[in-house]
């Protein structure tokens, strides 16, 4: 039998805190979203992203920058996007510029969705933190996530 290295039984600890609190507050915002939007965590969060664009120079996502940003593979990234397409909260369109490059924008219905939802989720995110907070094993990471506020 081996010796376990204290830090590194530390460090997988910490993850697997890490990895509770993501997955608590991950549900917990799916529940919501779902229940009153009809909508899923990673299509408000593509709906999200997407909704930040802007069409001057750099403004378009490319497809691996969205599957990065939502983290999902790009070609789960391009089935969600279909999905969402379907919907009508989504259209793409060719690149003016470079007809190989394909481009995706929230259609004015996406937009809408989008900001119904938004205080959804942002009240879904404050409840799973609190009650995250109410756990000493997850209250030293909801401190944490708290101080990663960027003032608007």
């Amino acid at each position: 039998m081996t010796a376990t290295d204290p830090a590194l039984t530390a460090l997988a600890q910490g993850w697997c805190a890490l990895s509770a609190l993501h997955g608590r507050i991950e549900a917990h915002i799916e529940r919501a979203l779902q229940a009153k939007h009809d909508l899923s965590v990673r299509e408000y969060s593509l709906l999200d992203v997407l909704s930040r664009q802007h069409a001057g120079e750099g403004g378009h996502l490319q497809m691996k920058q969205v599957a990065d940003a939502v983290v999902l593979s790009q070609s789960a990234t391009t089935r969600l996007v279909s999905r969402l397409e379907d919907r009508g909260l989504l259209e793409r369109y060719l690149c003016p510029t470079d007809r190989r490059g394909i481009y995706t924008n929230v259609t004015e219905a996406g937009l809408r969705l989008l900001e119904e939802a938004r205080p959804t989720n942002d009240a879904a995110l404050r409840e799973a933190l609190d009650d995250a907070a109410r756990i000493p094993e997850l209250a030293p990471l909801v401190r944490v996530v708290e101080s990663l506020s960027v003032p608007a």
